[in-house]
């Protein structure tokens, strides 16, 4: 690997004043893309998209992205590539690399993704693993500043499992500056070296009331996660009372918002009432995924300067 490649697979791999200059770039091309002008930073670029997990926000986002930005998008799926026959990470990490500009991979276990960049050429981004997800922090943090202003000094509550999207919060309370309450069940507590660099920011709690208490933002994900699924029946139960409800809305301040990475589940980690009401921003948050991905892109690539 060269020693001048950039990574992104978790948010400690930027300064915060680089992730900052990604974000005010997503809401440019975000306000150019409304705009209906073509900003063809990534012309003739190729991104290689690895997926060991089923996708449709991340694979979207990264293809038209990548599209809006002049370049192209492979679909590389285990079924249909030689890692799905047992090929060793490093040995495809070479391949691809060498036939690609960056790549961008939704794996399993983080050990994996963490080996094909070490062996990688070219940038590789983290599109989801079993420990975080950092392109979907750069999403949350963009919509709560176009709705709230900046996240610096804010109280965020995290209602739900202990798992990737929270260690990305856990992250992203250093990096970004905010105070952050995780409430999950016994059990389901975030990962302690996760937490034990988080610089004090995080409370924990089991109790999701607790945590939504004066927040300016709550956020949940679905109880059972991919590759949990002969969890789900045990998973219901444990998970009882940490529905983000109304109610637990109402602790928050009163301009509190709502997020979910999605797919979501009305019913079991929130009630239809708050995903659909006034409060949440999903929707924005969704589609910043698209915007903050193509910033990222161009970031890794030296097109953002």
């Amino acid at each position: 690997m060269s020693p001048s490649v950039r990574h992104f697979i978790s948010l400690d791999d930027l300064s915060s004043a680089e992730l900052r200059q990604v974000l005010d770039r997503a809401r440019h091309l975000k306000a150019a893309n409304a705009r209906g002008e073509r900003v063809l930073t990534l012309q003739n670029r190729v991104l290689g998209m690895i997926f060991e997990k089923a996708s449709t926000r991340t694979r979207v986002s990264f293809e038209a992205g990548m599209a809006q930005l002049g370049g192209h998008a492979i679909f590389l799926s285990p079924r249909d590539t030689q890692l799905g026959r047992g090929e060793p990470i490093a040995d495809s990490a070479r391949v691809l690399s060498r036939m690609v500009d960056i790549i961008m991979i939704r794996a399993h276990h983080h050990a994996d993704l963490v080996e094909f960049a070490a062996h990688s050429r070219v940038p590789v981004i983290n599109a989801l693993t079993d420990l975080n997800h950092p392109c979907q922090l750069l999403a949350d943090m963009m919509t709560f500043e176009e709705h709230r202003g900046d996240i610096r000094g804010k109280t965020v509550a995290w209602v739900g499992d202990g798992f990737n999207m929270c260690h990305s919060y856990i992250n992203a309370a250093r990096v970004f500056g905010f105070r952050l309450n995780v409430a999950t069940p016994v059990g389901y507590a975030p990962d302690p070296k996760v937490v034990a660099e988080s610089d004090g920011l995080i409370t924990l709690t089991d109790d999701p009331r607790i945590a939504c208490k004066d927040a300016d933002l709550v956020v949940t994900d679905v109880w059972t996660s991919m590759g949990q699924e002969e969890e789900s029946v045990r998973r219901l139960k444990d998970f009882e009372g940490y529905c983000v409800s109304e109610s637990m809305m109402a602790l928050a301040r009163p301009d509190a918002l709502f997020m979910h990475c999605l797919p979501a589940h009305r019913g079991e980690e929130v009630d239809a009432a708050v995903i659909d009401g006034p409060k949440s921003v999903v929707w924005d948050e969704a589609e910043n995924r698209l915007h903050t991905q193509k910033a990222l892109l161009e970031f890794l690539l030296g097109a953002l300067h």
